[in-house]
């Protein structure tokens, strides 16, 4: 299998018989690591993107693990020298293509491999995932946001999920589902003073002085440790811890691929959930205990927080309404109709702010049901996540989405499962218990409901009405 670079690039490209940059000596460099995990149908459009860029990274290195796919031999076809011309400005880079085998230690295992390789040559590590298109002036915007002030230690681009090629609802409604919870978690960062909890691996560029102060201070061989979930939120975490700031781009941007089976997901996201609360809970790692106060992790904990509230509010509304049909004791308030109305606005509010945003993204705010079943798929990944972290259960999460992205696996269900279990349960208790004691359990439970969900739904509208000023996601 070959790549060809499109025309429109490739007319702009010369052979050299070097890779180093050919203009003013005060412009800093940039090395670029591309870690890649069986990326045969992504590495070729991700590379023409790097290599389009109004700004090239001075070299570019594909690391590739653990595949038994086409990646290496379509990377292979991008190997070697390149020039490109732009407003005068000429930038020179060079790719190199690192198959590396089997490693044990996975992403993590590739991105210190091309650590090495960059290390000492370069001021910049720009990071780029396997499956991450950059906008043809994301890295320009990267370089002179994070030359712009020496205290940034390291600048996320603005990450959106690309439109799945997959036919299908599953996969559109997925797509659109993580396209907007991607634009809401963006825009929260933009808003707080656009600093970035989490360096995203997707693309992201390091000040290489940073990289190498955390490896110090926190006694490390490498940059990233292979005993975190999360490794680039846990890197983000040390680069704060040392003074730098870690920031979200105003204007870079970025698709990364999105997962497309509610299997894929969920093993995504319940690593994702596992490895922040791994970093959240004290005493998890020997030198990187968890910090509820660190700047990096009140986010996270407000989302956790917020997501255990939207289970009990939705799983006792479900509880409640049945209760009270099953003894004809259901009275409909207009009042109810608040919460969903303002969630609408709030999610079109967000939509609007995407960039190149579809008409699919539009229809996901607007209608009410996919949205809702969104979030219960989310509150399914959360469950599962700290049900793995409170039973100590000793899994490899990354062979686990791994597994997932592949077709293998089921444990997406257990949540579904676990929830009819409870349910029959509940109903089974409800329908023998005596009038007088289920009234009681309503008088009660209507109410205690009501005021919360009036807190949530005012927490919304704080949302909703707050100005985006003039970001977009």
């Amino acid at each position: 299998m070959t790549a060809v670079l499109p025309d429109h690039i490739k007319s702009e490209y010369l052979t050299l018989p070097v890779a180093q940059q050919g203009a003013s000596t005060d412009r800093a460099t940039i090395g670029c690591v591309i870690p890649a995990y069986n990326e045969q149908d992504t590495i070729a459009e991700v590379l023409t993107a790097l290599l389009d860029q109004t700004r090239l990274p001075d070299a570019i290195h594909v690391v590739i693990n653990n595949s038994d796919d086409e990646t290496f031999y379509i990377a292979r076809e991008f190997a070697g020298p390149h020039e490109r011309v732009y407003q005068d400005v000429t930038y020179r880079t060079e790719v190199f293509v690192h198959d590396i085998g089997s490693n044990s230690d996975k992403k993590v295992g590739a991105l210190n491999f091309g650590y090495t390789k960059v290390a000492d040559d370069y001021d910049y590590f720009l990071g780029v995932d396997g499956d991450t298109v950059a906008d043809r002036h994301a890295v320009e915007y990267l370089e002179k946001e994070i030359r712009s002030d020496p205290r940034i230690g390291g600048i996320s681009a603005i990450y959106t999920v690309a439109e799945s090629s997959s036919k299908g609802f599953i996969s559109k409604f997925l797509t659109a589902g993580q396209r907007a919870q991607f634009a809401a978690f963006n825009m929260d960062n933009l808003l707080r003073g656009r600093n970035m909890a989490v360096l995203g691996g997707q693309f992201s560029i390091l000040s290489m002085d940073a990289l190498k102060n955390v490896m110090i201070d926190n006694r490390q061989a490498t940059p990233w440790v292979k005993d975190s979930e999360v490794e680039d939120s846990l890197l983000s975490l040390q680069i704060k811890n040392l003074g730098y700031a870690t920031k979200i781009s105003a204007r870079a941007r970025a698709a990364v691929g999105g997962m497309d089976t509610l299997r894929s997901l969920d093993g995504q996201q319940v690593k994702w959930n596992y490895g922040a609360i791994d970093l959240m809970w004290p005493g998890q790692r020997s030198n990187t205990p968890g910090q509820p106060l660190h700047p990096n992790l009140r986010l996270r904990w407000s989302e956790n927080v917020s997501m255990v509230f939207n289970i009990l509010t939705r799983l006792s509304f479900i509880m409640l309404l049945a209760a009270s049909l099953s003894i004809s004791a259901w009275v409909f308030y207009p009042v109810w109709l608040i919460p969903p109305v303002v969630a609408v606005i709030l999610n079109l509010r967000i939509a609007l702010t995407i960039k190149g945003k579809s008409a699919r993204d539009i229809a996901f705010a607007l209608l009410v049901a996919p949205a809702e079943l969104y979030l219960w798929l989310r509150m399914g990944h959360f469950l599962r996540a700290w049900t793995k972290f409170f039973t100590n259960a000793q899994t490899d999460n990354w062979a686990a989405q791994a597994r997932a992205e592949r077709g293998a696996g089921s444990a997406y269900l257990m949540p579904l499962v676990v929830f009819a279990v409870v349910a029959a349960g509940l109903i089974f208790t409800w329908l023998r218990l005596p009038v007088d004691i289920q009234s009681g359990i309503l008088a009660v439970g209507w109410p205690i409901l009501y005021i919360t969900t009036m807190v949530q739904t005012t927490f919304m509208l704080r949302k909703t009405l707050r100005s985006h000023r003039g970001f977009h996601v």
